[in-house]
């Protein structure tokens, strides 16, 4: 196991204080589209890997973020935390993972009936047709095609503590494998 990253202390005790609040797992990504103009849309994290500390989220194949990761794997993940007033961004690259493996199936089975039906849908941001159905159809034992696992390898996490006085601010980085922090002025 590759040793532990200095921002997952951090993330685990914002999560832990944080844990009453229902929004908590919702976290907003940004892509680049192919004219480099960034989009941000809200998606639940979903946990990490803990043998290579990558996080997790799922998506639909269909949806606009995956041809944005195709073209360009580079995100940022922006996560506030409302009770302790902390913000961490998370940039690195995502990985898209659409084929079977024990991983992404662990992740489907976790998910609840609801969120499972959504794959099952028509096409996400396709003219809605009066006759189509956003039913519940049987639950599926095993992803279909539609379901993507997204794993993020961060790279940079920037910490950004607003209680307190004063405030604090620290920036990890990876240079040649190895993780560093530096305290920043917020």
């Amino acid at each position: 196991m590759t040793p532990l990253p200095p921002w997952r202390s951090p993330l685990a005790r914002a999560l832990h204080r944080n844990r009453s609040l229902p929004h908590l797992r919702f976290v907003q990504l940004a892509t680049v589209d192919f004219q480099g103009r960034p989009h941000n849309r809200t998606v639940v994290y979903r946990g990490l890997v803990e043998e290579t500390h990558q996080m997790q989220f799922v998506t639909d194949r269909r949806s606009e973020k995956i041809d944005h990761l195709l073209h360009n794997p580079w995100v940022e993940v922006c996560w506030y935390f409302t009770k302790t007033r902390e913000q961490i961004r998370f940039r690195g690259t995502m990985q898209i993972i659409q084929i079977a493996s024990a991983l992404r199936q662990t992740a489907w089975e976790r998910l609840s009936p609801q969120a499972k039906a959504q794959f099952c849908w028509p096409a996400p941001g396709a003219l809605r047709s009066p006759d189509s159905s956003l039913e519940a159809p049987p639950i599926l034992p095993h992803p279909p095609d539609t379901f993507c696992l997204l794993l993020l390898s961060v790279e940079q996490v920037d910490h950004l503590e607003l209680r307190g006085e004063p405030q604090n601010r620290w920036i990890h980085h990876q240079v040649a494998g190895q993780w560093q922090t530096q305290a920043v002025n917020p």
